[in-house]
């Protein structure tokens, strides 16, 4: 029977022995590194060298005793909420708008426009935002003073970071999530839009009734994907973009880690507070999926 199967699809399983090998090696493989999170690990010593913490929860303690850690949940959850919520619907919009466009050439420059920033690094996007926002000589405030106005500190306003944060994450992955809903609308059966047009339908009404229908596995499945990183809100953008000025509204648990846990060393608490997330992330996953399952749009 094995025998047969192989023989059968030897080749598909080939194929799919490379993305095999990297998920282990680079997956699973790593996941051993969680008992760190309950040991006084050092580096000299190894992980099975190192001795047990007493008790074994310490460096959840530790992290949960910090008097940041209300702040930095918090900054976590909504920066993550914000970027969720942004995030979702303006691809979905632009994918219905250019499944609607009848015009080639304008279809193919605003799918590329809008495609373009997912390739920039944050790094790059930073110096845009520097260039337009920055309160000496960004563009931005050189308009508003022309006008008559006072430059803003957009870049060290807490006022303004997370608006900034979520607005820039939005724009580097509009066209690639519209990419994905386009694909998605591609496979919807043309018979179901020529019945609707003999009926008389308009086109808001065919969007309505059989495009947002017939994505709608799509949309809940990303939507999961994305609610199972809600603990990340984005390290490298965060930690490129922010300064000491707006700690308060952007210090979140990732950036906290790495000045606390690894640039002092201290592994185990960065890998119980990584835990700790991972935890979170595995139940929201666990919990939206059995949401969508009584819709019948579940991932398994």
């Amino acid at each position: 029977m094995v025998g047969n199967a192989l023989r059968k699809f030897g080749p598909f399983y080939l194929m799919l022995l490379p993305g095999v090998v990297y998920f282990i090696v680079f997956r699973y493989f790593p996941m051993y590194g969680m008992i760190i999170a309950f040991k006084d690990f050092a580096i000299m010593e190894g992980i099975m060298g190192s001795d047990w913490a007493n008790p074994w929860f310490k460096h959840f303690q530790t992290f949960y005793n910090s008097p940041y850690f209300e702040q930095l949940l918090t900054n976590t959850l909504l920066i993550s909420l914000y970027k969720l919520v942004w995030g979702t619907v303006p691809p979905i919009l632009l994918a219905l708008l250019l499944n609607e466009c009848r015009v080639k050439w304008l279809k193919s420059i605003v799918q590329t426009l809008t495609y373009m920033p997912h390739f920039l690094s944050w790094v790059i996007i930073f110096g845009i935002l520097l260039a337009l926002l920055s309160q000496n000589g960004g563009l931005v405030n050189r308009w508003i003073v022309d006008a008559g106005g006072e430059s803003i500190p957009f870049l060290t306003s807490t006022d303004y970071f997370r608006s900034i944060l979520v607005g820039s994450e939005v724009w580097q992955n509009l066209g690639w999530g519209a990419i994905i809903y386009l694909a998605a609308i591609a496979g919807i059966d043309p018979t179901l839009y020529e019945a609707a047009r003999v009926d008389g339908a308009s086109r808001l009404r065919m969007i309505w009734h059989i495009t947002l229908p017939g994505i709608r596995s799509v949309i809940v499945l990303l939507f999961i994907l994305k609610l199972g990183h809600l603990m990340d809100a984005g390290f490298d953008q965060i930690y490129i973009l922010y300064n000491i000025q707006v700690y308060p509204v952007a210090d979140i648990l990732d950036t906290w880690v790495y000045r606390t846990g690894l640039q002092q060393l201290n592994f185990s608490l960065a890998s119980a507070v990584g835990l700790f997330k991972s935890l979170i992330g595995m139940a929201l996953v666990l919990l939206a999926n059995n949401i969508a399952k009584r819709w019948g749009e579940g991932i398994w």
